[in-house]
């Protein structure tokens, strides 16, 4: 069962700001987006579109129901994009299904254990 003050997933960042558990859970997020180098800050020009960013929460249950942890994602907002400037660029950290199949795959072939684990950044240092 959810709790009303603590557990709800906040739909804006000053409503998350207000409860420490999503604050940490923002902080953890953007200090290893900075730890990882995933952008760096330029001037902006007028003529340059800027693609903003919004802030996404998840709560993360255990098997048991039982909160196990406060998600924050940073997300690019992939409306202001505009084509021939950076229509094509993606935001996306999805696995392909394909990709799923064939780890399955070898480690049945090689008879191993397979452990599930949760990727807390996954955005590539250019």
């Amino acid at each position: 069962m959810l709790s009303i003050n603590s557990d709800l997933e906040p739909t804006a960042y000053a409503q998350a700001l207000k409860n420490p558990k999503w604050h940490q859970a923002m902080s953890e997020e953007f200090n290893a987006l900075i730890r990882i180098g995933t952008w760096k800050l330029i001037p902006s020009t007028s003529y340059q579109n800027v693609v903003g960013c919004k802030w996404i929460f998840h709560t993360k249950h255990n098997y048991d129901d039982s909160v196990d942890r406060h998600k924050a994602r940073l997300v690019a907002k992939g409306f202001h994009q505009r084509p021939s400037v950076n229509y094509y660029d993606t935001f996306s950290p999805v696995i392909k299904p394909t990709t799923i199949r064939l780890v399955l795959s070898i480690t049945v072939s090689y008879g191993w254990t397979l452990r599930q684990l949760d990727v807390n950044n996954t955005f590539l240092p250019m």
